[in-house]
Formats: C-alpha cells, sequence, structure tokens
C-alpha cells in the first residue's frame, strides 16, 4: 500500500485505471476558470462523489501544493493521482489535466502567428483585454481577503508591490525574502507527526530520476545550439517553473519584463493578448508560458521552429511539477505539522497579494492608454506613467462593462469572455476602427 500511494483511509475502493482516465479526463476538459474553480471542481469529483481522498487528506495536499512552485491545481490533480495508483496513477492525473489545455493553446496560437494582426482580431482582443483587467483585479481581492489577516502580512504585501513596480526587483528574490520572514516570524510548536518511513535514498532517487527527465533534453539543446532560440526559451522557463509560487498571475509580471523588455520575443500587446486565450481554454492559466514560447519560435524561425519551442516550454514548464509531487507526496501530512513551514507559505501568500497588486495596475495602465513610459534609469528606481492624452475612451468602457457583468450580474468568466469580445467588436465597428 504505502508503495504505490493508495489511500487507505477514504471510504472508496481503489478506482481501476480505466476509471482514472475517465475522471481525469473530464477534469481536464472542464477546468476552466482559473485555479479556484479547478481545485472546487476536483473536490467535488474526488472527496464529495467518490471519496478517493478523504477532506483532510484533500486540504492537507492542497496546502502542500500551494507551498510548491507552478501551479497548485495541476500538482493537486497529481497528487491525486498518485495516492490512487502510485506514478503511474500522477502521471495520468497531472497530464490529463494539462494536455487538453495545452492542445487548445496550441491551435489558437498557431491561428494568432498568422492571422492575429488583423483588424477583427484585434477588435475581438480588445474586449478580452478589458476583461483581463477585471479578472485580474478580482483575484488581488479573493487572495487579499484570505491572506491580508495581520500587519506582517499587510507590510510584506506593500513591500512587494513596491519592490516590482518601483524598485523593479527579481521576483525570486521577493518570493525568498517573504519566506525567510515568514519562517522566523513564526510562533507555536510543532505538533507530534513522526516522518514518513521512505528511506532517503529512495527519495534522492526519485530527485535524480525526475531531475533529469527534466533538464537532461534542456542540456542536449544547449549541448547542439547554444544560445540558439530552443535552449534560450528553455533555459528561461525551466527558471521560470522554479519561481513560480502564488500561480500564473504572481510570476507574470516578471514574465512579462524578461519576455518584453530583455528578450524581445513578444510586445506588450501580444503579452496583454497571450493571457487572455488562456483564460479562455482549460487547463492551467501557466500555458500562457506555451504560448509565449510559440511566437518565440514563429519570430525566430517560422511555424515549425515554433512548434518545436512550444514543446520544449511545456516539457520544462511541467516535468519539475512531477519532480515535486513524486519526491515530496510521501511527506505531505508530517510537513502539515511543521509551522515554519506554514508561517514561509503564509508569508510568500501575501506577498504575492502585493505582486498580484504590481500586475493589475501594469495591466491596466498598458490597457487604458496608448502610451506608457517608465521614468528613472532601466532597472533601477521609477515609476510607470501614463499619457493622459492617450487614454482608450474604448477600454475604458469596455473595462466598466466587464466589471459590472464580473462583480454586479456575477455571470461566469464562460459568458462574459464572448460578450466582451463581441463588445470590443462592436466599438470597433461603431467608432470605425475597422
Amino acid at each position: 500500500m504505502a508503495e504505490t500511494g493508495l489511500n487507505p483511509d477514504a471510504d472508496a475502493a481503489p478506482p481501476q485505471m480505466a476509471e482514472l482516465f475517465r475522471v481525469f479526463g473530464r477534469i481536464g476538459l472542464l477546468s476552466f476558470g482559473g485555479p479556484a474553480a479547478q481545485i472546487a471542481l476536483m473536490h467535488k469529483e474526488l472527496v464529495e462523489e467518490r471519496g478517493w481522498l478523504t477532506e483532510k487528506q484533500y486540504l492537507q495536499a492542497l496546502s502542500f501544493c500551494i507551498l510548491l512552485p507552478g501551479p497548485e491545481a495541476m500538482q493537486l490533480a497529481t497528487y491525486a493521482g498518485w495516492r490512487m495508483a502510485g506514478v503511474a496513477g500522477g502521471l495520468i492525473g497531472g497530464l490529463l489535466f494539462v494536455i487538453p489545455g495545452a492542445v487548445v493553446i496550441l491551435a489558437l496560437a498557431a491561428l494568432y502567428a498568422v492571422y492575429g494582426n488583423v483588424p477583427l482580431a484585434e477588435a475581438l482582443f480588445l474586449g478580452i483585454k478589458a476583461t483581463v483587467i477585471v479578472i485580474v483585479a478580482q483575484a488581488l481581492l479573493r487572495l487579499g481577503a484570505r491572506a491580508l489577516s495581520g500587519a506582517l502580512a499587510w507590510a510584506l504585501a506593500v513591500a512587494a508591490f513596491l519592490g516590482l513596480f518601483v524598485l523593479q526587483l527579481p521576483f525570486p528574490l521577493i518570493v525568498i525574502g517573504a519566506a525567510l520572514i515568514g519562517a522566523v516570524a513564526a510562533t507555536g510548536s510543532a505538533s507530534v507527526a513522526s516522518a514518513p518511513g521512505i528511506p532517503l535514498s529512495g527519495t534522492l532517487r526519485t530527485v535524480a530520476l525526475w531531475g533529469a527527465i527534466w533538464l537532461l533534453p534542456l542540456a542536449a539543446l544547449w549541448a547542439v545550439a547554444p544560445g540558439g532560440i530552443l535552449a534560450e526559451v528553455g533555459l528561461f522557463f525551466a527558471k521560470l517553473a522554479v519561481v513560480t509560487f502564488g500561480g500564473a498571475y504572481a510570476v507574470l509580471a516578471w514574465m512579462v519584463q524578461e519576455v518584453v523588455q530583455d528578450f524581445g520575443w513578444l510586445t506588450t500587446a501580444q503579452m496583454m493578448d497571450a493571457l487572455g486565450l488562456a483564460e479562455t481554454t482549460p487547463g492551467p492559466l501557466i500555458l500562457v508560458t506555451e504560448f509565449v514560447g510559440f511566437l518565440a519560435g514563429v519570430q525566430a524561425g517560422g511555424l515549425w521552429m515554433g512548434l518545436a519551442a512550444a514543446l520544449v516550454t511545456l516539457w520544462v514548464t511541467f516535468a519539475p511539477c512531477f519532480l515535486w509531487i513524486f519526491a515530496g507526496a510521501p511527506y505531505v501530512e508530517w510537513i502539515a505539522t511543521r509551522p515554519r513551514l506554514q508561517a514561509a507559505l503564509d508569508a510568500i501568500t501575501a506577498a504575492v497579494v502585493g505582486v498580484i497588486a504590481n500586475l493589475s495596475l501594469w495591466f491596466a495602465l498598458h490597457v487604458v492608454f496608448g502610451e506608457v513610459t517608465r521614468t528613472g534609469s532601466p532597472g533601477g528606481v521609477g515609476l510607470w506613467l501614463p499619457q493622459a492624452a492617450s487614454v482608450d475612451i474604448g477600454a475604458v468602457l469596455l473595462t466598466g462593462l466587464a466589471a459590472a457583468l464580473m462583480f454586479w450580474r456575477r455571470l461566469d468568466l464562460l459568458v462574459v469572455l464572448p460578450l466582451m469580445a463581441l463588445a470590443g467588436l462592436g466599438w470597433s465597428l461603431a467608432t470605425g476602427a475597422i
């Protein structure tokens, strides 16, 4: 039982592989709406309807996955599969969560690369970009209400915001700093819970195996074509995979800075379009990296290079998720009893509120204003300041409409996005933009 990871406490009998495929395939196809909706869907499917996990097991696993870098919902699916059927079950849970959205994103990215600059597409994306502002603001409010419960949490959130928006500090530095502050400030004693009877050698073998699966293809790309686009894309997104704490929203601002300003793979407008597309598809929002990798490859060498870059991006982004889960899953129940680890997680979550606040303001400025410039020296202290005369009235009105639909009418995101795309088209037609 311990070797396979089967759940000894839940009431239901262990499922057959065919049932695992069916259930996790259903979760993957229905996983719209971001991590909150995805986590709720998995709770319904795995805890409420089938009893494959108990409530306690589910919450402990969720806390563990939030602590890890990478998409927490995908890693939760991987952990749930591992509990049911070991490594094979974990692969089923994780891969089926990602593959449907990855296929859709690849198709949309190819269409965007060919047709993305036509006026009709730009008109549709105007409404989607306005909706993205509201989506990110909504994520900020929800996370802030849960995470900012004391003076230290507020201080970490404000410091993270200023560190990114004013000082342009590296995102990994903010995450590491918040975790250290939280761990040092922790109070309370550890609960009584013995470490699982897993030999250290077994954990090290798991780390070595999945570390090699993750990094050896990247090393091969670098050996064959050092400095080539595939090696550059792979190295960048492998680094991003290690620091993606707090979900995709938290790391997007840093990714945008690197992708747009440093590498020049995409423009700011294309990054906004990428996020809008990722919001409309199933799977983790971090699949936006696949879109970025594809366009970077297209820019360097056409559609086939784009396909190769997209595959490299997917590999280095999601392979480490299996490393974290398969190495750490046997320790989940023990980790949940460590107060300093929990305090570090809480501190990271508080800092992520400030990170998302930075992202929300940055997105809003670049959608609502045609010209936004940064004061100060590159990479130093400064502010993003818009040119008042460049305000886009249509973007302002569409953002207000999206806010009304989501906050007042409380419509589902899958309803709001197509409505807003049509609203953007209607505005462009009315103003003669197309």
